[in-house]
């Protein structure tokens, strides 16, 4: 929590009801049933900013459980083939702050926010999270050799997203062409940036 929060808080009369929100809904780290939604979830924002403060937020699938909890205070997800913009990783190689906002729209229709600090591992050097062989091997198997690298974070911060305001959706079946450089498939230019050049 911040110090703009307490002082907001305090403006608008809030601050009992923050207090029972920290008191009852938020822990520094990963409970048991956390850690079971989150590798049920295919889909995360994630929010960075780099050392000035300019904000970025993006999203990332993969499959169930791509986003992986190590422990209660540790996760990780594989970054894919991409644009080759690198947004996101070039924040946190400046700023390590992360905050990700996984929301079930199918199922249980609630929302769990992990703020941490964040870091960049390279495949080989997995081994330096304390993961046996055994297990790295297993990672690159369920990654199918799609992961470049990961994002390491340690959690400060998780809490609950309530559900009064997320929609419920419907999952469609369909293939997902992991890393594909189709341009139809990847939405083209769907906003008519080209022609504006």
């Amino acid at each position: 929590m911040s110090q703009g929060e307490r002082n907001l808080q305090s403006k608008y009369g809030t601050s009992r009801r923050a207090e029972a929100f920290y008191n009852n809904q938020m822990l520094d780290y990963l409970n048991t049933d956390m850690a079971q939604f989150i590798s049920e979830q295919e889909m995360v924002f994630v929010a960075t900013s780099d050392s000035n403060g300019n904000c970025d937020n993006t999203f990332r699938a993969g499959d169930a459980g791509f986003v992986r909890v190590l422990d209660e205070r540790t996760l990780m997800y594989p970054e894919y083939r991409g644009n080759g913009v690198m947004a996101s990783l070039g924040n946190i190689s400046e700023n390590p702050h992360i905050g990700l906002m996984f929301i079930d729209f199918f199922d249980h229709h609630i929302g769990l926010h992990v703020n941490g600090t964040a870091e960049i591992l390279e495949n080989d050097a997995l081994s330096t999270l304390g993961i046996d062989d055994t297990t790295i091997s297993k990672l690159h198997q369920e990654e199918n050799g799609r992961a470049e690298r990961w994002v390491i974070i340690r959690v400060d911060e998780a809490y609950i997203h309530c559900s009064k305001h997320i929609p419920h959706l419907v999952k469609k079946s369909e293939v997902i062409d992991w890393g594909t450089d189709d341009e139809k498939k990847k939405g083209g230019d769907f906003f008519n940036v080209r022609q504006r050049k």
